[in-house]
């Protein structure tokens, strides 16, 4: 009975140790910068010079943006490994998980998104930890 109380004595101090390297590595991961790679392909290519413009321009301008990279595809060469088939990228660069969380609510975010997605057929989102 004593060695059956220890065994499960030593399960349950394994349990709660196991706990604490998640707990801090969520913690840490949550002050890890980010970055927030957009790709947006458009349904017509006509509307690239106004999202260029008025559009994209607004998410840099949301408030936990730390910086922001707007461009097109560059004329690189034709390989097979290279996507040249997007409209505009929209790199965002965040200080936080939690900063690029508050990012998703931000209400310039939301009056992009509600204004400006009638004019793409496809989002592809990159994020990267940095």
């Amino acid at each position: 009975m004593t060695s059956r109380r220890k065994v499960l004595q030593s399960l349950g101090m394994a349990g709660a140790v196991s706990l604490f390297p998640f707990h801090f590595t969520q913690s840490k991961s949550m002050a890890q910068p980010l970055i927030h790679q957009v790709y947006f392909y458009l349904h017509n290519e006509s509307d690239l010079k106004e999202f260029m413009t008025d559009a994209a321009p607004m998410l840099g301008r949301c408030k936990d943006v730390s910086r922001f990279i707007m461009g097109t595809p560059a004329p690189t060469e034709k390989r097979e490994v290279v996507d040249h088939s997007f409209h505009v990228s929209c790199t965002l660069f965040f200080d936080s998980l939690e900063a690029q969380l508050a990012y998703q609510s931000d209400p310039l975010h939301l009056e992009f998104i509600e204004k400006y997605s009638r004019m793409w057929k496809t989002v592809k989102v990159y994020d990267i930890a940095i």
